[in-house]
């Protein structure tokens, strides 16, 4: 027999509203998300990541909307729904004059997890923190604080991960490392929900939701996203393109020019447009053309515009 559709959404919420005075923080808001996937959440500072994470595991309540997670209900069996889900703020929030070990060990008492010394054992060999469990936590690096962040928010087991941009100010090898941590977690059947503003770590999600303004502007995977977008992007590469930037930006066709390391895309929606726009600089010497498809970047530059368009 088939399972019933709910029992394989991790959560499925329904007009998600929250505002904080007159502000409008999260807008009708509704997301499904099956069970054992990673999901991103993307959007400029203040678009309303947090307070939609929050209010899905029951730490916020609601001002409209319903819905369920984990086969819970988020507005009368929050309680539930806390013990069941791991969260991990962006800001370290463990304590710094423990060590790693003892703050492991705090954290397994507060949960009631019987066997507590086997199961940190445990969690410090998966996590790679063995041979630092005696460390201080004020002393790590943001990797390793990181790191134990994490273990300290997975070592009782949950149902369901919200990282609120748990790799903010921590360097690039950190940042994979972590991604591999998180992949292995739901290739055990662990669900993940992440926010973040880096683009390569949203491309590592199965699906991303961008918000801005409280809305959902976009979700999908990342190839349905950028193909939805209508974007048609040309790449600029050699000494002239800062000025080829000047001269671009504004003209009829060209939706937004971005610099990307040492070449410029150039992007829009009609396609004729855009080609007539950048034909006159075509034959420069000092540059290189060529088309691509949009990257992610390209077009969540060209969705955040369009939202500043429609709320101003």
């Amino acid at each position: 027999m088939a399972p019933e559709p709910e029992s394989i959404l991790a959560f499925d919420v329904r007009g998600l509203t929250k505002r904080f005075g007159k502000r409008v923080a999260v807008d009708h808001v509704d997301i499904a998300m099956p069970k054992g996937e990673v999901w991103g959440f993307l959007g400029p500072n203040g678009s309303g990541k947090t307070t939609t994470i929050r209010m899905l595991c029951g730490l916020l309540r609601p001002d409209e909307g319903d819905g369920e997670c984990l086969g819970f209900n988020i507005l009368t069996e929050a309680r539930e729904i806390k013990r069941r889900v791991g969260y991990m703020t962006q800001k370290f929030s463990y304590w710094q004059d423990l060590t790693i070990r003892e703050n492991l060990e705090f954290v397994a008492r507060l949960y009631e997890i019987p066997d507590a010394k086997t199961l940190v054992d445990q969690t410090l060999t998966e996590l790679g923190l063995a041979s630092r469990h005696d460390q201080l936590a004020g002393s790590l690096s943001g990797g390793w604080k990181q790191r134990l962040a994490l273990a300290a928010c997975t070592m009782h087991k949950p149902e369901l991960l919200l990282l609120d941009e748990p790799t903010a100010g921590v360097d690039p090898q950190a940042r994979r490392d972590f991604w591999d941590q998180i992949h292995r977690l739901a290739s055990g059947g662990l669900t993940v929900l992440v926010s973040t503003h880096y683009m390569d770590e949203a491309e590592r999600c199965d699906r991303i939701v961008y918000l801005a303004y409280g809305k959902i502007i976009a979700q999908g995977t990342v190839a349905e996203i950028i193909d939805g977008s209508g974007l048609t992007t040309f790449v600029a590469e050699g000494d002239g393109v800062r000025k080829l930037a000047e001269s671009l930006r504004g003209a009829p066709g060209v939706e937004h020019v971005a610099y990307f390391g040492a070449a410029l895309h150039i992007s829009g929606r009609d396609p004729a447009l855009l080609d007539s726009a950048i034909a006159p600089y075509r034959n420069d010497r000092n540059l290189e053309w060529r088309s691509e498809r949009p990257s992610l970047e390209d077009v969540f530059i060209e969705l955040m515009a369009q939202s500043q368009e429609r709320n101003t």
